[in-house]
């Protein structure tokens, strides 16, 4: 039963269909007459902005000409008498997108849109993964990867295209043979490489949607900028532990110092976010949903866009204006889980998108333009002296040699190993006998405390300053994950006290468990 109404309302979908050719071949040849009219008198003028041509009325709702230019060519050419060519689509292309294909928001008008379209994933990580599948699997003609880095085992447990076997093998590749495997019928286009300013531009004009898939400020700046400069909507998303975003920037496209055209990446955040304050999901951690979620719901505002304007014109339903730009934020752990924020239009100063415009296509592939240096950079933490800091390879030997700190035998009493992580990681791995007190605790710790701590209403949460000191005796060894939280570390310790004016030996290991694990022991989990 279910099927018979299913072949009814495709064989409706298809006489209107037809009827719409017949229309759409009628306005055809009055625009080629009329094209060639102006070419008579040499006009330089779009034929289509001065004709009443339902694509080309208002460009505020769609894409841009050119898209639009391609449906229309892929319409007005289907002969439906051609033996050859019968439908719009291939019959397996019913077949596969049928489920799509019956619903009113896509029809036919709207898969042959997708068809035609091409849309750019810049990252083929964890958001770009999700968000790549379900575009393909969409039938978006084609589908542009652009990603310079390859898969480790720690990107499988969210990077969804990947797996086992792609280990070491270049993200875009290994994409490449997951989507194909899922449609190939969808063009798929590599950029094995990192988006440069240089290249932006070059890149990015060749597609009609833009995905930001990336996780730095820099990158995301970079393909605001270029999306505004080539008049490209732009969907970005990003995620971390729990958490995620997702923005609409730039639409409606309309060109830079149009106040009414969608606000850019730099109208909502005009200021990079302290390059410290930055944290990556090696060093935050990530829920593999999560950043599925968000990826899932770039590639659905990607389709919304390519198919809106298409379904209005052939719907004959009066063009909606843009909705208005939000920040939708989700939240895996809150109830509700999703919640959104109204953002204001284009801001009048940005240095983007509007009049006093400072970014331009010249500075952009010229390379003057320094994103990195604009958002600024953690360089390698040397916050300490060399006598301050020790190899992983030379405190193993004072775990099992003789401590030349004490003249000590090899004892686990010999000293005192302060582990920084943060708990939840501590109790991860840890080396034997280490104590574990937070690199958050450190650091929220009163410099006062140095002067009370004999003091027996000192919290509880701060009596590692206590623990500590009631041994005067020990060398202190300070470790982390990599060797950054540990030097920082060292110098509030010191800042404390805690060395007893020097008398005390305090210092952390260069390159923390990272260096254990490679240089001392190499079955110390890595995560």
């Amino acid at each position: 039963m279910a099927s018979s109404t299913i072949v009814e309302s495709l064989r409706k979908q298809i006489a209107s269909c037809e009827a719409q050719l017949k229309d759409l071949r009628r306005q055809l040849a009055e625009a080629e007459h009329y094209q060639q009219q102006q070419r008579e008198q040499d006009s330089l003028h779009q034929t289509t902005a001065a004709y009443s041509d339902p694509f080309t009325h208002d460009m505020s709702y769609g894409i841009h000409d050119d898209f639009r230019s391609e449906v229309f060519a892929a319409l007005s050419h289907v002969e439906v008498g051609s033996p050859s060519r019968k439908w719009p689509l291939d019959k397996t292309e019913y077949k596969r997108y049928g489920r799509q294909l019956i619903m009113p928001e896509i029809g036919l008008q709207g898969q042959l849109c997708l068809k035609e379209a091409s849309v750019l994933i810049v990252g083929v990580g964890g958001l770009g993964c999700p968000a790549a599948a379900y575009l393909v699997g969409s039938g978006v003609g084609t589908v542009g990867l652009i990603d310079g880095d390859i898969v480790e085992e720690s990107n499988l447990h969210r990077q969804v295209l990947h797996s086992t076997a792609s280990v070491g093998m270049s993200k875009v590749d290994s994409a490449r043979v997951a989507l194909n495997s899922l449609n190939p019928n969808v063009r798929l286009v590599a950029h094995p490489s990192r988006l440069t300013s240089e290249s932006a531009i070059s890149i990015l004009q060749d597609y009609d949607v833009v995905l930001d898939c990336t996780d730095t400020p820099a990158s995301r700046y970079l393909i605001s900028d270029a999306c505004v400069l080539l008049g490209k909507p732009l969907v970005s998303a990003s995620a971390l532990r729990t958490d995620g975003q997702l923005m609409v920037l730039n639409y409606p496209p309309r060109p830079v110092g149009d106040p009414s055209g969608g606000p850019c990446y730099r109208c909502v955040f005009p200021k990079p976010p302290p390059a410290e304050s930055v944290v990556s999901c090696g060093d935050g951690g990530i829920l593999g949903p999560v950043v599925g979620v968000m990826g899932v719901l770039q590639a659905l505002e990607a389709i919304k866009l390519l198919t809106r304007q298409t379904n209005e014109v052939f719907r004959h339903v009066e063009p909606k204006p843009a909705d208005p730009p939000t920040l939708l934020i989700f939240s895996a752990y809150s109830n509700p889980m999703f919640r959104s924020i109204r953002l204001r239009n284009r801001r009048q100063k940005c240095a983007a998108c509007s009049a006093q415009s400072s970014v331009t296509p010249e500075a952009l592939k010229s390379g003057s333009l320094d994103y990195v240096q604009f958002c600024g950079t953690i360089s390698p933490i040397n916050a300490l002296a060399s006598n301050e800091r020790i190899s992983a390879e030379n405190y193993a030997k004072i775990r099992l040699e003789v401590n030349p700190y004490t003249g000590m035998e090899p004892d686990k009493d010999s000293h005192i190993l302060v582990d920084v992580r943060e708990k939840v990681q501590f109790g991860l791995c840890s080396l034997e006998g280490s104590l574990n007190v937070p690199f958050s605790t450190i650091t929220t710790t009163l410099p006062n405390l140095a002067n009370t701590w004999h003091n027996d209403e000192i919290p509880q949460a701060q009596g590692w300053v206590t623990e500590l000191k009631n041994h005067p005796e020990k060398p202190i060894f300070v470790i982390c994950r990599l060797g950054n939280d540990s030097q920082l570390s060292v110098k509030k310790m010191k800042e404390l006290g805690l060395d007893h004016s020097g008398q005390r030996w305090i210092g952390d290991i260069k390159g923390g468990l990272k260096a254990w694990r490679n240089n001392v022991d190499r079955e110390f989990p890595e995560y």
